[in-house]
This record gives C-alpha cells, sequence and structure tokens, in this order.
C-alpha cells in the first residue's frame, strides 16, 4: 500500500484516530496535513513526530464546517504541494446524549448540521482538484451507532447515519471521475473519549466481541490507510464496520 507522492488531509488529525491515521499514512509515504480546531500543541507534536520518523507533515488550523476557512486550507495545499489526492473526513463534532423522550430540537440538531454541514464543505472545496485529475479518496470515518442503535446516542446515531448515505451518493455521482468514497464505521474505539471508562469496563465490552477486545486507533487507521491506496482502486460506495465482529455486514 504505498503511498508515495499522494497528499492526504486529516481532519481531526490531531488526536486520537486521526493521529493514528495520519502517522500511517505518512509511513507510507504520503505528504499528511493535519487539520485540527483548537489543539495546537497536539498538532504540532504529531508533526514533530511524523518528521522525526523520516515522514513529511504539515499542521494547519481550521474550522471544517466554515467554508472560507477549508477553501483557504486546500489552496494552502495546493500551493505547496500542487495536487490532493485524499480527505479523511474524521472531525469530531460534539453531541448531547440523553433519551430522545427528554431532548428538544435545539438540543437534538446541531449535531446533524455541524456532521452533514463538514461532510459537505469540505467535499466541495477537494473535489475540483480530484476532478481535473481524474482521481481522487474520500473517507468518511462514521460510526457503528448509525446503523446499530445505543441508549441515549440518537443524536450521534441519527448524524452518522446521515453521513453514511452522503457518501453512497457522493460514490455515485463521481465515480466517473476517478474519486472513490468510503465509509469506516468503528464501534468503541480506546481513545481520549474513553478516558472516563475503567479498564474493567472496556475488557467487559470487548468480552462480546468476537476478537475479544475493544479497537485501538491503529485498527482503524489500517482500514482507512487501505481506502486511501491504489490497492483500494474499484472500491467504493462500501461500509466497513471496525467492531472486531460485534457488529457484521
Amino acid at each position: 500500500m504505498n503511498l508515495v507522492d499522494k497528499v492526504a488531509i486529516v481532519t481531526g488529525g490531531a488526536r486520537g484516530i486521526g493521529r493514528s491515521a495520519s502517522i500511517l499514512l505518512a509511513k507510507r509515504g504520503a505528504k499528511v496535513v493535519v487539520n485540527y480546531l483548537t489543539n495546537t500543541e497536539a498538532a504540532e507534536s504529531l508533526v514533530a513526530d511524523i518528521k522525526s520518523n523520516g515522514g513529511e507533515a504539515v499542521a494547519f488550523q481550521g474550522d471544517v464546517r466554515e467554508e472560507d476557512q477549508v477553501l483557504k486550507l486546500v489552496s494552502r495545499v495546493k500551493e505547496m504541494y500542487g495536487r490532493l489526492d485524499i480527505l479523511v473526513c474524521n472531525a469530531n463534532m460534539s453531541f448531547v446524549a440523553k433519551p430522545f423522550a427528554e431532548m428538544s430540537w435545539e438540543e437534538f440538531s446541531p449535531k446533524l448540521n455541524d456532521e452533514l454541514r463538514a461532510a459537505f464543505v469540505t467535499a466541495k472545496a477537494v473535489i475540483p482538484s480530484m476532478m481535473q485529475q481524474k482521481s481522487g479518496r474520500l473517507i468518511y470515518i462514521s460510526s457503528s451507532l448509525g446503523k446499530d442503535p445505543s441508549p441515549y446516542m440518537i443524536a450521534h446515531g441519527t448524524a452518522k447515519g446521515g453521513l453514511n448515505t452522503f457518501a453512497v451518493y457522493i460514490a455515485q455521482e463521481l465515480g466517473p471521475y476517478g474519486i472513490t468514497a468510503n465509509v469506516v464505521a468503528p464501534g468503541l474505539v480506546r481513545t481520549d473519549a474513553t478516558a472516563g471508562m475503567t479498564e474493567q469496563e472496556l475488557q467487559m465490552i470487548g468480552s462480546f466481541t468476537p476478537l475479544g477486545r475493544v479497537a485501538e486507533p491503529d485498527d482503524v487507521a489500517g482500514v482507512i490507510s487501505f481506502l486511501a491506496s491504489d490497492d483500494a482502486r474499484f472500491v467504493t460506495g462500501t461500509y466497513t464496520p471496525v467492531t472486531g465482529g460485534l457488529t457484521m455486514e
């Protein structure tokens, strides 16, 4: 899975799944643009780590919900590298976790708007270059909760279900231009988001999966790297759960 001379933007790239994806893409030869919103220290530390291991990376701040900021980001990438090959749409959007019966529209709707706006804005910004090149990889990080409901997660799951549908429409429309669009849907992943869980709780959840553990960020990064590569050139419109077999397609 050689990614030499490819240029990748990883949104929400400074931590968790985004960090692991950035490291692996760079290890396989891609020039990685780490997009982040607020955590400058984490982003710069990641870039330094990638460079110290012989990779190429740069960190750019920007809110992927804001069209002007995304267009500026893409313009800077094109100025630096002359092309853009891969978009990993991974930026996390916060949400209210509570039962539907207790939730207001004002609590429910921001997650939907933020999730789909980010997907829309980033796709609109990157596809002109990809269409011109007749190649490109769009990879959307969803969640198994988009298909498999869990208590209190209706805002998150509904937004991710919308993202899943958005991706297949993009795959159909842009396929003739050599652009693929695929969804990666992790279950529970051991990241900062699970820091409040005890090791016993994580092990208990992992025991329900056929593979016997919860996911690590590197497990998800490997799937992202495959879909970004030429090995996946004839794969588009797919939904890949990364759940250790807890959900199966």
